[in-house]
C-alpha cells in the first residue's frame, strides 16, 4: 500500500503542510468557540470565529515552519495566528481560561479520532472492493495516505500544543496550578520560552544529537497513533 519515490515524498510534504493549515485553523476556531461559550465574544468581534483558514494562517508559523519540519524529517506541526480573547470578559476567568486553552488540543484529538474512523472504514470495507479491480487502486492508496497524514498531523498538533511553554496552550493549563515561589519562577521562565522552544526543536538535536521533542512525541503521538490504528 506504500507509494514510493522522491516525487511522492515531495507531494506528501505539500499535502501535510496543507493538512496542518486546515487542522490548525480548526484548533484556533475551537479556542474562539470555547471563549464565546464562556462569555467572551472577542474572537467573534474580531472576525476570527470562522473555519476559513485564511483568517487564521500565519506566513511563518503556518507555512514556512511546517515546510522546514517536513524537509528535515521531523514531525510536521504549525502555529496559526492566536485567536484573541479577553480573560476579563470570561464568566469564571480562573476556570474558563484553562477551558479555552484546552479547547484547541481537544479539537485536534477529535479530528485525529475522526481520521482514524475514516481510515478504518477505508481499509476494512473499501480496500477489498478496490483490490478486486472494481476501482482505481492507486487513487485509493493516495486517499489512505492523505487520511493517515491527517490523523498523524492532528496528533502532533494536539500534543505539541500541550507542551507547557508559552505561547503554547499547555502553559495556560499549568500556570493556574502554581502558587507562590513556583509561580514566580515559572513566570520568569516564560520570558525565555520562545528561545527554549527553538533550542529544543533545532539547537539541541544539531549540537548534542539528542531529540527531546522526538522523545516526547514517541511517548505521546506515537503511542496514541498506535492505539487509534491498532487494527491496521
Amino acid at each position: 500500500m506504500v507509494i514510493s519515490g522522491q516525487f511522492t515524498r515531495y507531494i506528501m510534504m505539500a499535502i501535510s503542510v496543507a493538512l496542518v493549515a486546515v487542522s490548525a485553523s480548526v484548533h484556533e476556531f475551537a479556542h474562539g468557540w470555547m471563549a464565546l461559550r464562556c462569555g467572551d465574544p472577542t474572537a467573534k468581534e474580531a472576525g476570527r470565529l470562522t473555519l476559513n483558514p485564511l483568517a487564521h494562517l500565519d506566513p511563518f508559523g503556518s507555512l514556512i515552519l511546517p515546510l522546514v519540519m517536513a524537509f528535515s524529517g521531523m514531525p510536521v506541526f504549525a502555529a496559526a495566528k492566536p485567536v484573541p480573547f479577553n480573560p476579563r470578559r470570561l464568566k469564571d476567568p480562573a476556570r474558563d481560561e484553562a477551558l479555552v486553552a484546552l479547547a484547541g488540543p481537544v479539537s485536534n484529538l477529535i479530528q485525529a479520532v475522526a481520521g482514524a474512523v475514516v481510515l478504518y472504514l477505508l481499509i476494512t470495507f473499501l480496500e477489498p472492493v478496490v483490490r478486486t479491480g472494481s476501482g482505481p487502486y492507486e487513487v485509493f492508496s493516495w486517499i489512505v495516505l492523505i487520511v493517515n497524514a491527517y490523523l498523524y498531523v492532528n496528533l502532533s498538533l494536539a500534543f505539541f500544543n500541550l507542551i507547557p511553554l508559552p505561547p503554547l496552550d499547555g502553559s495556560k493549563l499549568i500556570s493556574p496550578l502554581l502558587k507562590g515561589e513556583a509561580r514566580r519562577v515559572y513566570n520568569k521562565v516564560q520570558a525565555y520560552s520562545l528561545p527554549i522552544l527553538m533550542a529544543l526543536l533545532f539547537l539541541v538535536p544539531a549540537l548534542f544529537h539528542i531529540n527531546p521533542l522526538g522523545w516526547y512525541f514517541n511517548l505521546t503521538v506515537e503511542k496514541m497513533y498506535d492505539l487509534l490504528t491498532f487494527w491496521w
